[in-house]
């Protein structure tokens, strides 16, 4: 196991495992970012992206929230920003985005309390999400003057366009139900099972084929919403056929057929 701490405010643990632990460590702002997280957050993304030896990235905090969004100083600095700086800034969030949701790895989010603005947009853009049954969440731009810009495309893909109207434009908070309800969540676990849930959880995920999980979530960015004619029929066959084709493919098929483990599944289960 290896710890390296980037900056105080967000701590990067790489387990032998395959498993990955990025965690926001600003509790007594309730873990809200600034410019600087925003680059520390982006910068652990994508170093743990490039490592081949992680299959699942964790996204945690510490305290009471999961991320209260922007900071307040840093938005009082904001204010005084001409538009181009304002572009610039907001191009760094939508990288931080971006390289969440493109992430090769299984990403799960892991919300112990409240998750607004911003944080919704984290918890959005990870491919999987566990609240505890404390979690609150609020799109809460709009009482700010402000909209939701550059997490829409991750929170409208989440919840869907009819639910992201609703929120936008109220920025009333809902609880754990809600999102679930509203497919921003998909488990919710008692506060203080909220880790031992996430340690069985990954732990299965563990037990699948590193290569075959990568190119699932390829293959779902892939066909989502697109019409399912003739030259979308012919790529999901391509690719199936790549994949049994494959050393992993064919590995995965031998180790069902003899009952036994496949090469890649971790069968010791350490504690995340």
């Amino acid at each position: 196991m290896s710890e390296e701490k980037i900056e105080s405010a967000v701590l990067v643990e790489i387990k032998n495992n395959g498993v990955a632990k990025i965690t926001i460590n600003r509790a007594q702002v309730h873990n809200a970012f600034d410019d600087k997280v925003i680059e520390d957050l982006t910068n652990c993304i994508r170093k743990v992206d490039a490592n081949p030896s992680v299959r699942v990235l964790l996204l945690a905090s510490r305290g009471k929230s999961f991320s209260a969004g922007a900071d307040l100083n840093w938005m009082k600095k904001m204010a005084n920003y001409s538009w181009d700086e304002n572009y610039q800034d907001s191009l760094k969030l939508a990288g931080l985005m971006q390289s969440l949701y493109e992430c090769s790895k299984t990403t799960i989010a892991i919300v112990q309390g409240a998750a607004f603005g911003g944080g919704v947009g984290l918890v959005a853009c990870c491919d999987i999400a566990i609240a505890s049954e404390k979690a609150l969440f609020c799109l809460s731009e709009v009482k700010l003057g402000l909209i939701p810009s550059v997490i829409s495309p991750y929170v409208v893909g989440a919840i869907g366009e009819r639910n992201a109207k609703r929120y936008f434009a109220t920025a009333e908070r809902f609880n754990a139900q809600d999102a679930k309800h509203i497919n921003l969540v998909h488990s919710i676990v008692a506060h203080d099972e909220l880790d031992e849930f996430c340690d069985d959880y990954v732990n299965r995920i563990l037990a699948n084929g590193p290569v075959a999980m990568y190119q699932s979530k390829q293959l779902v960015n892939r066909v989502s919403n697109q019409p399912i004619d003739e030259e979308l029929v012919l790529e999901t066959a391509q690719r199936i056929a790549d994949i049994r084709a494959s050393s992993e493919g064919r590995e995965g098929v031998s180790a069902f057929l003899e009952k036994r483990p496949a090469n890649w599944a971790v069968t010791d289960k350490p504690k995340l």
